[in-house]
């Protein structure tokens, strides 16, 4: 009725035809969106694909460059380890050291090439990944030679020869898969591969002849792998002036036409005349220094050119983005079209969703928290229904009437699982502090009737099975007094008036333990706590000593320290144990500090952690695990000055309570059973 009305009432020009589907938001939509969705992509479609494969093939020029860079420098420093190399293994021990510095800066070199090859790996094209991927293996052949060079096995031609096959490797991949687009940047390519093969060449040349003159002559074979290099230094330098830019042919002979170059020159004349085998008098260490100028002044203009492609690809880049921005807006003006079209069934739509939005935000926000508050702080028994209104909205489509009656439904479900979980967290912790209670009178009894048997036994044996009967009933109180803390509730009264020394409180925590022979209190700095604090202490250390026992090696000891920091007083519990990863420790340190979340959504093995944050909680005191020096784990209890009375005495070394002596077994019950102490 109302939807009739309202048709009735709008202006003739405003009304749209009945269609098939209108009653939907999906039929609506597609209606009036799908004849300017089709003219859209018909018009700009084309010029969009031309566009974007343009300005990708810029970017891919510009990542494809930037990874070459990255390869000329491993190029470099593998390079510079051959010659260095090669003149080790002629002879000239003064490169030693050289070799060693040189094979760090290679290493360092392959690794960012790495991680630049690992960020740009999505920009390259599949042929360059695979290439530079493949170029990879001459690079780790390249341990085995430096152990040969190393043991003074290496032989001078053989090393040679792999290093080159390395740096080969890599200057081939640099030429595979690269980028096509706009001839500029095709031939900047070109230039930089054929000025990459020339500087190689000299490289080259620089390391083979550095082990020629630290041996002072050519061996066999030698001088004609030093013509071959000229000769394919000549044909690349004469490739890249084919294909290069004045500018850049300017850089090329401003490189060779330095004084190092001269002087390389004429060292290579010198190298000339031994042609015939006869001695070589040049010193490799100033064929080096003036080569490895030359070298360096070739990567300068290898780098230029490569600065120069990067910046015509970048324009490339910027002219077919700023087209595709043409084309992006001639899309948003037939939008703005198709936006007009679309608004009349817009608003038969926004209405109804926003006040669905409303909706929604009401129940997430105010009526389903407060029905859960309200239920966790009633009856149980009688959970309250949640509030709301009716599922019908006006103006609404099909679906949004459905939304609006499922978010009822998410309303109710969400509100009677809050009640049956707050029934659940009541039960279980009722049920945790009443088994805690029961354990605990009965171990209670218990230990008193072992007292009365202990105080009547006279034979030793029977008395010492006596005290493993009363170790074992104080643990499984603790265990008890375990349940009430996780329960929150207070454990019954085990408090002394006055204060008690920190280490009968220590050996009152170890005497709860299994192996409490496994405990050493190394140094304890003498204080006393205050006797409300005493029972809660011993509990927290027990639970910690008891983990350090269960991770450390069975013959392994576990140390006690205690000292003053400033008002506070510390304890280090410290095992030499398997240790914790560092998230371990992180999420456990969370629980010992509170911030673990629900008790009943922790796993069983963290619920020792539970305990002692609750303990630490109550006292006010601070815990935290820490790596051991070496292996293992630290946990350390900072208390705070409020627990802590100062005895002016100096440090006391004490050991924990020793099995099957009556006196000490006696003086450990004084403080289980709840006797008073200054």
């Amino acid at each position: 009725m109302t939807g009739n009305v309202s048709t009735t009432l709008r202006p003739a020009w405003l009304r749209l035809p009945t269609l098939p589907g209108w009653n939907s938001i999906r039929g609506r939509m597609a209606i009036v969106l799908a004849v300017p969705t089709c003219l859209l992509l018909a018009l700009t479609g084309l010029g969009v694909a031309g566009r974007a494969s343009d300005w990708s093939a810029a970017r891919a020029t510009e990542a494809h460059v930037g990874v070459l860079l990255r390869v000329q420098d491993v190029v470099r420093e593998v390079q510079r380890e051959r010659g260095l190399t090669n003149g080790l293994l002629g002879g000239a021990e003064e490169y030693r050291d050289d070799v060693r510095q040189q094979r760090e800066r290679t290493d360092a070199a392959e690794a960012r090439l790495t991680a630049a090859l690992d960020d740009e790996r999505g920009d390259l094209p599949r042929a360059a990944v695979s290439a530079l991927d493949a170029a990879g293996l001459p690079l780790a052949a390249l341990t085995s030679v430096r152990t040969g060079v190393d043991a003074g096995t290496a032989d001078r031609t053989a090393t040679l020869n792999t290093y080159t096959k390395a740096v080969t490797a890599l200057i081939d991949a640099e030429s595979a898969g690269a980028p096509g687009g706009d001839n500029r940047i095709a031939r900047g390519v070109q230039s930089l591969q054929a000025l990459a093969r020339a500087t190689e060449a000299v490289a080259l040349e620089r390391g083979s002849l550095n082990g020629v003159f630290a041996a002072k002559h050519f061996r066999f074979g030698e001088y004609l792998g030093f013509t071959e290099v000229r000769a394919t230094r000549v044909a690349a330098v004469g490739q890249f002036r084919a294909l290069a830019g004045r500018a850049q042919e300017s850089a090329l002979d401003k490189a060779f036409a330095s004084a190092a170059a001269r002087r390389v020159a004429g060292y290579e004349k010198q190298a000339e005349s031994g042609a015939d085998g006869s001695a070589l008098h040049v010193a490799p260490a100033r064929w080096w220094a003036d080569m490895t100028t030359l070298v360096d002044d070739l990567h300068g203009v290898q780098k230029q050119v490569g600065d120069d492609v990067r910046v015509q690809a970048a324009d490339t880049g910027d002219s077919a983005t700023r087209q595709l921005v043409g084309y992006l807006a001639l899309g948003a003006l037939i939008l703005a079209v198709a936006t007009a079209l679309a608004v009349f069934s817009a608003r038969s739509i926004t209405r109804p969703l926003g006040a669905l939005a409303d909706e929604a935000d009401a129940v997430a926000g105010n009526r389903l928290p407060d029905a859960v508050r309200r239920i966790q702080q009633a009856d149980p028994d009688t959970p309250l229904p949640p509030e709301g209104g009716s599922n019908q909205l006006p103006g609404s489509a099909r679906e949004i009437t459905r939304l609006a009656a499922a978010l009822r439904n998410v309303e109710r479900t969400a509100v009677d699982l809050a009640a049956e979980q707050a029934v659940l967290r009541r039960n279980s912790t009722e049920s945790l502090a009443s088994l805690g209670r029961r354990n605990q009178t009965l171990l209670n009894r218990q230990l008193g009737l072992i007292t009365t048997l202990e105080s009547q036994e006279l034979d030793p044996d029977a008395l010492g099975e006596l005290f493993e009967l009363d170790h074992l009933a104080t643990r499984m109180r603790r265990n008890a007094e375990s349940l009430l803390v996780l329960a929150g509730e207070e454990s019954p009264a085990r408090s002394w008036s006055g204060t008690i020394a920190v280490a009968d409180v220590v050996r009152s925590a170890v005497a709860e333990v299994e192996q409490y022979q496994r405990v050493a209190a190394v140094d304890i700095e003498q204080c006393r706590i205050r006797g409300h604090a005493v029972a809660e202490l011993s509990h927290l250390l027990a639970e910690l000593v008891e983990n350090a026992l269960m991770f450390s090696p069975p013959k392994q000891p576990i140390e006690v320290y205690g000292w003053r920091d400033g008002a506070e007083y510390c304890l280090a519990v410290v095992d030499r144990g398997i240790g914790m990863t560092p998230e371990r420790m992180d999420q456990a340190n969370s629980l010992l500090a509170g911030r673990g979340g629900a008790l009943l959504a922790a796993p069983t093995r963290f619920l020792g952690h539970h305990v002692v944050g609750a303990l630490a909680a109550r006292l006010g005191a601070h815990v935290e695990l820490r790596p051991t020096q070496g292996t293992g784990v630290t946990a350390y209890v900072a208390l705070p000055a409020k627990l802590v009375q100062e005895q002016p005495i100096g440090p006391v070394l004490s050991s924990p309570p020793a099995p099957r002596r009556p006196a000490r077994t006696l003086a450990a019950r004084r403080h289980r059973t709840g006797g008073s102490a200054t």
